[in-house]
């Protein structure tokens, strides 16, 4: 009796992940793409990262302190940075920024 049980519980896994697969590449061929299991299909929007030209990190733009210098908008991953930025002497990298 536990063996009918145990053979039951194998071939439900096994068809469940059958059709997961099938359903995968159904899916794949119709150019969806599901964000989780059950979840209906949605495509998730990437952000274009900005550098910091103080050190260099790339952060994301909605997270950045920002400051406005010869008319155009910098981003910088820390408030040390932008400061750090802010107290050197012009340079020629600046003026382009």
């Amino acid at each position: 009796m536990l063996r009918l049980l145990l053979l039951f519980i194998l071939i439900v896994f096994a068809a469940r992940a059958f059709w997961r697969v099938i359903d995968g590449v159904i899916e794949g061929m119709r150019g969806e793409r599901s964000v989780g299991p059950g979840s209906s299909a949605s495509r998730s929007r990437s952000v274009q990262m900005v550098r910091d030209p103080a050190c260099g990190t790339f952060v994301l733009p909605d997270r950045a302190v920002t400051v406005v210098s010869a008319g155009r908008q910098l981003h910088f991953c820390s408030t040390r940075c932008r400061d750090a930025f802010l107290a050197r002497p012009e340079s020629p990298e600046q003026a382009r920024a």
